[in-house]
């Protein structure tokens, strides 16, 4: 079975496409890229077919990740649908997607932060409005998180459950 999951942030430049191409790499390198599927969305359409934000995508390069494919793209009723796992950014994106969720719809809406015991807070701060150093944080924040959920994923005894 295939395990669906969208990352979802405001509007799809900075902190979910960071989380979708750190996540890709997780499984690709555990082997699990037939099982497991990634894409990201945004609460808004704003900035819709824009590449990720220049400094997102240079942190993501500094640390040896590829965001060149990525194109923003808003969250769609639809997404909820056919994913299993649609994972917030900040409990605001949780709300707006409790508020799209279909009825009778099977996904589960987690924090990304939820995968990390060590989280500071629930949220993963947007870094767009602060200096460069914000994305470099943030990178580190959906690093951790994001091998707890492919943790989970993969059955840890004790993880949170993937809903699917």
């Amino acid at each position: 079975m295939t395990v669906r999951i969208c990352f979802v942030c405001s509007g799809n430049i900075c902190r979910s496409p960071t989380a979708e191409v750190v996540m890709r790499r997780l499984v690709s390198d555990a082997g699990l890229s037939g099982s497991i599927e990634v894409c990201s969305a945004g609460i808004g359409d704003w900035h819709a077919g824009d590449p990720a934000d220049a400094r997102s995508a240079e942190a993501m390069r500094r640390h040896g990740y590829d965001p060149s494919g990525h194109r923003a793209r808003q969250v769609s009723r639809q997404d909820l649908v056919d994913h299993d796992l649609v994972i917030a950014m900040d409990r605001g994106h949780a709300r707006s997607l409790a508020g799209l969720l279909p009825v009778g719809a099977e996904c589960e809406v987690r924090l990304l932060l939820s995968y990390d015991p060590l989280a500071a807070g629930p949220d993963v701060p947007d870094p767009y409005y602060g200096g460069p150093g914000g994305f470099d944080d943030v990178l580190a924040m959906i690093e951790r998180a994001c091998r707890g959920l492919l943790e989970s994923l993969r059955g840890s005894p004790g993880a949170p459950s993937t809903g699917g």
